[in-house]
């Protein structure tokens, strides 16, 4: 149930994507990566958990193939 994030997060997160930022499957790292470029705090950390759980399903997917 505590999944859902706004679509500011989901959106934010695809455009840094396709930028071709390259993000990892760590919260720690992806919270660097993006460092002063948000405007909060609050909304690097959510972008950031979420970045590091996309990653993680993609490796999950990787993996059963």
């Amino acid at each position: 149930m505590g999944k859902i994030k706004s679509k500011l997060i989901i959106r934010t997160s695809r455009t840094l994507i396709n930028k071709g930022i390259e993000f990892e499957d760590n919260f720690e790292r992806n919270k660097k990566i993006l460092g002063s470029t948000m405007p909060s705090k609050k909304m690097r950390n959510k972008t950031a958990g979420f970045l590091a759980r996309l990653k993680k399903q993609e490796k999950i997917k990787l993996a059963n193939k």
